[in-house]
């Protein structure tokens, strides 16, 4: 399943979230696949979209950053899946 990750930092954690980006590449843990990831720029803010069977290591990622950041997640769907999801509702009304 696809997740929309969200976070935002407040200014006085630049230094440390610098820090820890740059050691460890903001990377997931095993689990869970970054399928890209955008950030604001002039702030600590930004979004991911990642993949992952479960919410577990989306979990334990979040965790590693939530003394940072604040975070909010969403499963997400492509236009695709959305397609076939809203098909499925309008065939189910008929």
């Amino acid at each position: 399943m696809k997740f929309i990750v969200q976070w935002k930092g407040l200014p006085t954690v630049q230094a440390s979230a610098i820090e820890r980006f740059l050691e460890t590449g903001g990377r997931p843990p095993a689990g869970v696949a970054l399928l890209g990831r955008w950030h604001v720029i002039g702030e600590l803010s930004g979004f991911a979209v990642v993949e992952a069977a479960d919410t577990s290591g989306l979990a334990a990622w979040v965790l590693q950053w939530g003394d940072l950041f604040s975070f909010t997640s969403a499963p997400a769907l492509t236009d695709e899946e959305l397609g076939a999801a809203l098909s499925a509702y309008k065939a189910a009304l008929h």
